[in-house]
């Protein structure tokens, strides 16, 4: 069911809908500053499920949490370095999806999200005005995998159709760049991925503090989270899926996730490191077929 929200006169009505709906363990649509989003409360583990199901997603991917506000962080991430409380401050309500390291006491499953939870708090009206009543959402693009990003409630309606109980019309979404993604799980904050938000505008606020464009490529210390090549994301609101898989970096601690698809090939008893480097960075000395293997 589409529900018009974008007249100020039926906006509380139509939020009440949606409001009714999440709180009844349904799936809604709702329109952010970037994209419309599809998503369920936070911590209803079976909604959650059923906005994966709707994007015919698997749990490797877990959505981000779309906040009312920035002193809600508090309650869902825990050792939030200063930078990126600067960064809060600054940029919040906007295009940043902050991936921070979640409160290890909260009774939530987003997916295999291990130990980092991916937040934002997006500068729309409808949407500020749906989590002040519902809390915390799980939100991510209101499309199918791998199908453009939804600019309107009647684009995501004819890709998502049944699977969603309502559907908030908040009229034609213009500006559909990504929101930035950064890393702050680290000492210093890494862009996961370049978006609406540039690097620069957020250098001009953190001073000394080093803002890494790409994962570091150096070896990582021992039983820490290494850094491997993630799958880009298929729209704009899909963030957690490059920030939070696999130990938040897309290579478990073993380094078996690691992507070695590169053409490097294990020479005789000699194991992978788990040491994760850039594709392109390693090449192979005897290629295949050159006659010349040792």
């Amino acid at each position: 069911m589409i529900v018009e929200c974008s007249d100020p006169e039926g906006r509380n009505e139509a939020i009440d809908q949606a409001v009714e709906a999440v709180r009844n363990g349904q799936i809604v649509v709702l329109p952010t500053d970037t994209v419309y989003g599809v998503g369920a409360d936070a911590f209803d583990d079976v909604a959650v499920a059923m906005v994966l199901a709707a994007k015919r997603r698997g749990r490797e991917m877990p959505p981000p949490v779309l906040v009312p506000h920035a002193r809600t962080v508090d309650g869902l991430a825990t050792k939030v370095p200063m930078y990126a409380k600067i960064l809060m401050r600054r940029f919040w309500p906007g295009p940043l999806t902050l991936v921070l390291r979640a409160q290890q006491s909260l009774m939530w499953d987003l997916g295999d999200a291990n130990g980092t939870v991916a937040l934002r708090m997006p500068d729309d009206e409808v949407a500020l005005a749906l989590l002040e009543k519902v809390g915390p959402m799980a939100v991510t693009s209101a499309n199918l995998t791998g199908q453009p990003a939804a600019t309107t409630a009647q684009e995501a309606q004819g890709q998502l159709a049944g699977a969603v109980e309502v559907y908030l019309d908040g009229g034609v979404r213009t500006n559909s760049a990504a929101s930035t993604i950064v890393d702050c799980t680290g000492d210093e904050p890494v862009i996961l991925r370049h978006g609406a938000l540039s690097g620069d505008t957020m250098r001009e606020v953190l001073g000394a503090t080093v803002l890494h464009d790409e994962p570091v490529a150096d070896a990582p210390a021992e039983d820490e989270p290494q850094n491997g090549e993630t799958e880009a994301p298929d729209s704009e609101t899909e963030t957690a899926e490059m920030a939070t898989v696999e130990d938040g970096t897309g290579a478990d601690s073993s380094g078996a996730g690691l992507n070695l698809d590169h053409g490097a090939r294990l020479i005789g008893s000699v194991q992978d490191s788990g040491v994760a480097f850039r594709r392109g960075a390693l090449t192979e000395l005897y290629p295949v077929g050159s006659g010349s293997e040792r």
